[in-house]
Formats: structure tokens, sequence, C-alpha cells
């Protein structure tokens, strides 16, 4: 429990920096960009980032999960195994994606540069994950922290490097401001491949027994096929918000263009308050993941018990705080950082949207280590069936407009967090209450 919370407090205190430069960011392209600049980034970005997804293949979960589970004498047989598959992996996807992304329609109204820019960083990310998963499965969680912090540096150095000394078209803007990013992400490769490449010489050298291929992908796939499959879902339905949103204001009356302008406040301004503190719960769930795992692998349930409650008690504490500061001072917020007050409504508004996710963020950590991802799979459809159904319907209504878009988001946050957290303590043994029960296998 000692090395949990090291590792946990290491990883807080890290992101707690990372966050605030991420801030930094965000008010940089907020003021660089504008309010339509900022909308025309938000609404390719889900995009974007659901063809990432797919070079990652969730490899960070499922390695650090085998990593944590097997013995040491296994992991240089798995790691043989991944990055030979990566590698032929990485080349036919990004054969495919030259093929289909100049093909996908929403890459029409950007710079023509950005779509080579997404096609360039696929096999960056894919070895980046098999470095990043034997990392969280090691626990080394420093290297974890350096990368996450490596990132947001650097994207804020090349953000205010390049918007300080050049001026740009909003087209290149935009281009300019994907363009920190892929830069970041190449440095963080840099850093994570030589890291893992000493770890792994060093792991070549000890007694090491060889596991069957068919075996290895089997353990491994049984965690990333559905985890992708959930993140894809995740990936799909976040690329489709944007237009959903926009939609549903331009029916209740709106023009498209301030239609753009309020999901531009939305995904640029409130979430990134809201989402804030959320370091916290991200710095959990990448801890809990390899000890939950081991855990239930060792049918330690007591250990899974107390962690719960822990956990559960340590988000109430700076959850509250941390909404109860944004509702109450949701306007000083907005106007200091990003010089618009405009978005304090919706800040306030999804209060209990930003609060619930705290809670699912290492609630999806527990499921992945139990294995139901199943579960996990099924919780989440239909919560955002609930929630797009009742964010297009109420948003559309004049009277509403982006008060309904809120409902919709909370109400789908709070299906959420009620069914993977009952399906956890059915799990481990306890009532809603927190109090043991008899377990059910």
């Amino acid at each position: 429990m000692r090395s949990f919370y090291k590792g946990t407090f290491l990883l807080i205190i890290t992101a707690f920096f990372g966050e605030c430069i991420e801030f930094l960011i965000n008010m940089v392209m907020a003021r660089e960009l504008g309010e339509k600049g900022l909308g025309l980034f938000m609404t390719v970005l889900p995009t974007i980032f659901l063809i990432v997804l797919l070079a990652s293949f969730e490899l960070p979960i499922s390695i650090s999960k085998f990593i944590a589970e097997k013995d040491a004498k296994y992991h240089q047989s798995m790691l043989h195994q991944v990055i030979k598959w990566t590698i032929i992996f990485t080349i036919v996807l990004t054969g495919i994606a030259a093929v289909v992304i100049p093909l996908v329609p929403i890459f029409q109204s950007y710079h023509p540069i950005l779509k080579w820019l997404v096609l360039f960083i696929l096999p960056i990310i894919s070895f980046t994950s098999i470095a990043r998963g034997f990392f969280m499965g090691k626990q080394q969680m420093g290297k974890i922290a350096v990368s996450n912090f490596l990132r947001k540096i650097v994207q804020l150095g090349m953000l205010v490097f390049l918007f300080q000394w050049f001026s740009f078209d909003l087209d290149t803007s935009v281009l300019i401001a994907f363009c920190t990013i892929v830069g970041s992400d190449i440095v963080v490769f840099l850093y994570l491949m030589h890291m893992f490449y000493i770890q792994y010489q060093r792991i070549k050298k000890g007694n090491n027994e060889a596991l069957s291929s068919r075996l290895i992908w089997k353990d491994l796939l049984s965690v990333s096929v559905p985890t992708t499959g959930l993140r894809i879902f995740h990936a799909l339905t976040h690329a489709i918000q944007p237009f959903l949103i926009k939609g549903a204001l331009v029916a209740s009356g709106i023009s498209a263009a301030n239609a753009t302008e309020q999901f531009g406040m939305l995904a640029g301004i409130a979430l990134t308050i809201g989402f804030f503190p959320s370091f916290i719960a991200h710095s959990f769930m990448t801890m809990l993941i390899p000890t939950v795992s081991k855990a239930y692998a060792n049918g330690d349930y007591h250990k899974l018990q107390k962690l719960l409650q822990q956990v559960m008690v340590i988000t109430v504490i700076y959850g509250v705080a941390a909404v109860g500061i944004f509702y109450f001072y949701a306007e000083q917020l907005t106007f200091t950082f990003f010089h618009s007050s405009k978005a304090a409504v919706t800040v306030q508004l999804l209060w209990p949207y930003f609060l619930l996710n705290y809670f699912i963020i290492p609630m999806q950590a527990y499921l992945i280590g139990f294995g139901l991802l199943k579960d996990a799979v099924i919780h989440t459809i239909w919560s955002t069936v609930i929630s797009y159904t009742a964010i297009y319907y109420l948003g559309s209504l004049s009277q509403l407009q982006m008060g309904g878009i809120a409902i919709g988001m909370n109400l789908g946050a709070m299906i959420l967090a009620l069914l993977h957290y009952m399906t956890i303590c059915k799990k481990i043994g306890f009532s809603v209450w927190l109090t043991p029960v008899n377990r059910i296998q």
C-alpha cells in the first residue's frame, strides 16, 4: 500500500504541474485562435484522437496488466512478441491510413497538411505505447510522470514561440496548434524509447523463460480488444458530439456561427476548467490498473476493498472542494484565464458532470483490473445513448439551449458512475455504502 500511495503521490504532483501547463496551453490557444478558431480546433480533435487511438491499440493497459500479473521471467518473451507484431501492425495501419485519411470529409475544411500530420504521428504513438505500458506495469511511475510533463512543457514552449514571433491566418493557426501536439509527442517518444531500451537490455540478460505467442496474445488481446473497442466507442461519440451539440443549438434557433462559438466555449473553456482536477483521478487510474490486477489475481479482496474505500474518500474530499470553487467563482475564473466570462454559466451547470467523472475514472481502473471490460462497454453504451438523446432533445428547446446540453451531459455521467460503482461493489463484496456483504463471483 505504501508503494501505491508513493507512486500515486508522485504522479499527482507532476500531473498538477502538467495540468497547470495544460491550462496555459488552452489560454494561449483561446487567445490566439479566437472563439471561432478554438471551435474549429475542438471540432476536429476527437476525430484525430480516434485515428491515433487505433495506433496505440490500448497496449499501455494490456501490457501493464500482463507485467503486473505475470512473473518477471516471462516479460522478455512478451515484449519480444509485442515489438515484432507492432512493427507489422504499424506498417499495415499506416498504409491503410494513407489511403483513407485524405478521403475523410472533415479534413477537407482544414489546412491540407493536417491530414499528413496525423499520418506521421501513428508510428510514434504505436511504439510509445509499448514503453508506457511496460513502465506502468513495473510501477516505475517516475518515467510516466516525466513523459507526461515533457509533453505539456514542450507543447507550451512551441505554442508561445511560434505565436509570439510569427503571424498566421486562421487556417494556418489551427494547423500550428496541431503541429505543437505532434512535436511534443516526438519528444516523449525519444525519451520513453531511450529509457525502455536501457531496461530491455537488462531484461535480456536475466533468467528468462519463453511463453507461446498464442498464450501471450490471448492475455494481451483479452484486454486490448475490448478496451480498444470501448475507447473507439468513446472516440466515435466524442467525434459526433460537436456536431450533435451544434445541431441541437441550431435547432433551438441560434445561428450556425454562434453554435460553433458556444461549442468552442464549452469544449475549450468550460471543460478545461472543470477537468483541471482530473489529474488526480488519472493518477489513481494509472496506479490502480496494475495494483488491482495483481491483487485480484492473488485473491486479495481485503486490499481491494480497502483501496476502494480510500480512493472514494479522497475523491469526495478534493472533488467537492473543486466543484465548489468552480461554481462560486466561475465568472472570475473564465474571465481571468480566458478573457471571456460567457462560459461561466456553462461551468456552473456542469458541476455534477465534473464531479462524477472524478469518480468514474478510477472506477474504470477497477473494471479493467477485474477483467470486466464487457461490463464497462455495456455501461458506456447505455449511458451515452441516454445522454445523447437528452442532449439533442433538451438542447434543441429554445428555452433551454446550452442548459439542456448540460442536463444531458450530467445525466449520462450519473448513469455511468452508478453502473460502474454497483458492479465493483458486487464484485468485491461491498454494499453501496461500502460495508462488507457476501461477495458474488
